[in-house]
């Protein structure tokens, strides 16, 4: 039977453990403004969509267009949440990696650095997702006066309907 590891041990893997943690609580903020972005973009995407009855035909093409872009731009922040998400798992995995292994008495060491660089690949990957879906929403963004023939109107968002 295996002695239990000293307290001294496991003091030092919990103070590894500290760095992991905080990246965790940097992913999570990160996981927090894709998930309100996505939902604007879904709100956003309602309302056009709700115009569709009473748009005049010439502008039906613009009205598909923006929500072609719409669904690009909400699949991009999938994405984007999907690859943070998995870097959080990687993240949660070094820090229980890094326990087992002092409890076992196992070299981890490999196995602990190819996780942290998983996660910190996919981190970057749900990153550059993000950061192209900025891109499509500012290149498409309209300050002022729409052009009659080529923009739709502004569009208010509509007050939120309460559900029977």
């Amino acid at each position: 039977m295996l002695d239990a590891p000293p307290i001294a041990s496991i003091a030092h893997v919990i103070q590894l453990a500290v760095a992991p943690v905080f990246l965790l609580s940097g992913i999570a903020a990160i996981l927090n403004v894709l998930g309100i972005r996505l939902s604007r973009i879904v709100d956003r995407a309602r309302v056009l969509e709700g115009q569709f009855a009473t748009t005049p035909p010439e502008r039906i093409e613009t009205l598909r267009t923006s929500l072609q872009r719409m669904a690009v731009r909400a699949r991009l922040v999938s994405w984007s949440i999907s690859l943070c998400t998995s870097s959080a798992i990687l993240v949660s995995s070094v820090v229980i990696v890094l326990f087992i292994g002092s409890l076992v008495g196992i070299n981890v060491r490999v196995f602990i650095a190819i996780l942290f660089i998983a996660a910190m690949v996919t981190l970057t990957v749900g990153l550059i997702f993000f950061l192209r879906e900025v891109h499509l929403a500012t290149r498409h963004l309209r300050i002022g006066e729409p052009e009659p023939e080529r923009s739709p109107p502004a569009l208010a968002i509509p007050p939120p309907r309460h559900e029977r």
